[in-house]
Order: structure tokens, then C-alpha cells, then sequence
């Protein structure tokens, strides 16, 4: 049975690359996916799905007016799977589509992404995926500053942490850092200003 899968994790947990090896796993044994990304996060153009690593591969972007279920729905052959990037950025109807995919078309989706914002509240989306998925499972990555794991995002500018502002600002390590709860909280400020200070010389 096709069943919906969140898969989340805080920044640097790996989910776009295991995007990127789940597609390949199922492609070298000649069955077609279906890979969509949030057309949001645009770092390395829209509608690709990017790792870390240096890896990436063009997908399907997801606007706001896209109807998810309608796009499967019209795509020649059999689909093995769904793969979601940035699921986080969904909207609830989006959330709602996949899973009329997994439903009515019996084939399953995979949704990656974020669950808290750098202010630990819920994206749109995550929250969605958190009431309809079939399946959640947490990616693991370790605190940038200890040895724990990283269950919060932390937003930084000019080696200070930021707390309040807009939901969506679109960035990777200059701007983010997986952190646990006490980094999150008590941040260590001089590690924050040399990591900004090397930041800026490399520009």
C-alpha cells in the first residue's frame, strides 16, 4: 500500500541527497519518479534540488496555483514515487493533494524538509505533513557546536543570532546553523563573530 512519507530534520541533515539516492535506487531499476521542489528556495535556480555535496538534479517546481495531483495525475506511465524537496514551504492544499496522490492514485510521496523555522515555529507545510503523513521519520545531524543532536535552526547576521523577523529568508550555512536547544538559546557569540569574520574575507 502507497502510504505518505515526511521525512525532517534540521539544516545540513542530508535530505536533499537522499532525495537525489532514493530517485537513482528506483530509476536503476527502470521505474519512473516524479521529483518536485518548492520553487521558493531558487539558490541554484528553480526547480532543482541541490545537496551540499555538489550534487543536483532538475525538478518539477512547485508554485502556489500548482495543483500537485493534477501534475501526477497527468504524467505519462506508471510512477513508482513522489519525491518532495523543501516540503516545508508547501501550502496545507499542497499537503492535501499528495495525499489524494497516495489515496486515490496508489502511488507514494516522499515530502523532505524542515519542521521548525528559525524561531521554532511550524512552516505551513510542516505542520500539514505532520497531521496527514502515513509515516514521519526525523534525519539526524549533530549541534554545529557540540556533540548533540541538532533539533533547531538558527538564523545569524553579522555573527549575532537572529530571533524575530520574516518566516522565509532563503539561505544556507552564511545563514543558518543546526544547533541543539542550548546553542540555540545561549549561542556561543565569539565562535558566531569569527565565523562571520571569515565569512566576510572570503567575499
Amino acid at each position: 500500500m502507497a502510504q505518505l512519507f515526511y521525512r525532517y530534520g534540521a539544516m545540513n541533515s542530508g535530505k536533499s541527497i537522499e532525495i537525489l539516492k532514493v530517485a537513482h535506487n528506483y530509476e536503476e531499476q527502470g521505474k519512473q519518479v516524479v521529483i518536485l521542489t518548492s520553487a521558493v528556495d531558487s539558490r541554484s535556480g528553480v526547480g532543482m534540488v541541490a545537496s551540499r555535496i555538489g550534487l543536483e538534479r532538475k525538478a518539477q517546481p512547485i508554485y502556489p496555483d500548482t495543483n500537485i495531483y493534477d501534475l501526477v495525475q497527468s504524467i505519462k506511465g506508471p510512477t513508482a514515487c513522489v519525491l518532495i524537496d523543501e516540503a516545508q514551504f508547501l501550502l496545507k492544499r499542497h499537503v492535501i493533494e499528495c495525499a489524494r496522490v497516495v489515496d486515490e492514485l496508489n502511488v507514494p510521496v516522499m515530502a523532505f524538509g524542515l519542521k521548525n523555522d528559525f524561531m521554532n515555529h511550524l512552516f505551513e507545510g510542516s505542520e500539514a505533513l505532520l497531521l496527514y503523513a502515513d509515516k514521519i521519520e526525523e534525519m539526524k545531524t549533530i549541534c554545529w557546536f557540540c556533540a548533540k543532536k541538532a533539533t533547531m535552526n538558527l538564523r545569524i547576521h553579522d555573527g549575532k543570532p537572529v530571533y524575530a523577523g520574516e518566516q522565509i529568508q532563503i539561505g544556507g550555512n552564511e545563514s543558518y546553523y543546526p544547533v541543539c536547544r542550548k546553542h540555540y538559546n545561549n549561542p556561543p557569540l565569539a565562535e558566531l563573530k569569527a565565523l562571520a569574520a571569515a565569512k566576510n574575507k572570503g567575499e
